[in-house]
């Protein structure tokens, strides 16, 4: 009798393995005179502070993880372990920092860890874009409250209250954006009309790169249901607004624990005192955080810091001190405690 043959089966989970191995690598590579010159800083700054980075950046990466789980929670009664959270959390924090894909890689792991628990692709965009929402408004009311401090002390100098405004400027910027967002959101006319605009933008990308060998990645109602879908949330949480409560709790806690990454290693360095000009640098770099990898988010908020702090030659250079090795040291922590667990997540069979 002759045995079956047994159908290929794309290794999907391999390719996807050696890819984020590939990027990561690329991501060191990019970063390595950021982690030579951190480790010559150590000599330098108090271990012992430094240490705090260890159990700080293990409650963020929950914290962010929570803005989701917390609504998840008290919205659709989902149950999830606070093992399960840090681990998912982790993971997601892996793909967004160690990885170089932006919002779209961190967007799509969270889509694929969400499914198993029931949560489709529109419904993980609505909290994706919920997070940037939160953080973006508590980033920009600690700026405020920053930047009311500095003046306080006479710290602004004259050439720099322009990047005040700068600041202010880009955090309202991107209030504009949430709010369209919102608008189209809140109406199913205007989020079908959105959602036929895009199919017929992704038909044409397809068709022009194929050379008209194929359509469309996807079927035109396949890309209405996803944005119907962040439609029903927006619905949803329109008539029950309490139940952002939790999710903005921890989306505040989320932000205080990032500027917390920098204040710890400027405190390591003995400049406690620049908090302040921190969280103005950080208001300035969340604008990007979520839409760019590592690069233009610390450039822009170390070139804050500087100007903020005299646009001195030791003002700048305590500013790229702080922002390369909280980002150094962050990426380090960021590879090892996540690059294992997202590799059980992609070669598991959830």
């Amino acid at each position: 009798m002759a045995t079956k043959k047994k159908k290929f089966k794309f290794p999907w989970r391999t390719v996807v393995s050696i890819a984020t191995l590939a990027l990561v690598g690329y991501v060191v590579y990019q970063n390595w005179d950021g982690f030579v010159e951190t480790f010559e800083n150590l000599n330098h700054a108090n271990i012992f502070v430094i240490l705090l980075l260890v159990p700080e950046q293990l409650f963020m990466y929950y914290a962010c993880g929570q803005i989701f789980f917390s609504y998840l929670e008290s919205k659709y009664k989902m149950v999830f372990g606070w093992k399960q959270k840090l681990r998912i959390s982790t993971e997601l924090n892996f793909v967004n920092r160690a990885v170089p894909a932006g919002a779209v890689g961190g967007l799509a792991y969270l889509t694929y860890r969400l499914k198993p628990f029931g949560v489709d692709a529109g419904q993980a965009s609505f909290l994706y874009i919920f997070r940037f929402a939160i953080t973006t408004v508590v980033n920009y009311v600690q700026a405020l409250v920053a930047i009311l401090i500095l003046y306080a002390l006479g710290s602004v100098p004259e050439e720099a209250t322009w990047i005040i405004w700068v600041s202010l400027l880009m955090n309202a910027g991107v209030f504009v954006i949430l709010g369209l967002i919102i608008y189209v959101a809140s109406s199913k006319k205007r989020i079908e009309w959105f959602a036929k605009l895009v199919g017929k933008l992704i038909a044409f990308v397809v068709r022009t790169v194929t050379f008209g060998q194929k359509r469309s990645l996807f079927r035109r109602e396949r890309v209405q249901n996803y944005f119907l879908s962040i439609h029903d949330c927006v619905v949803i949480v329109k008539k029950d607004k309490k139940s952002l409560i939790r999710p903005t709790v921890w989306g505040f806690i989320y932000s205080l624990c990032e500027i917390g990454v920098y204040w710890i290693v400027a405190a390591a360095m003995g400049r406690p005192e620049i908090l302040p000009v921190i969280m103005v640098g950080e208001a300035i770099g969340s604008v990007f955080d979520g839409i760019v990898p590592y690069g233009p988010y610390e450039l822009g908020m170390a070139g804050v810091m500087g100007i903020l702090l005299g646009g001195t030659e030791e003002a700048i250079a305590i500013s790229l001190i702080t922002v390369v090795m909280a980002r150094a040291l962050s990426l380090i922590f960021t590879i090892g405690t996540g690059w294992w667990p997202y590799q059980q997540a992609i070669r598991s069979k959830e």
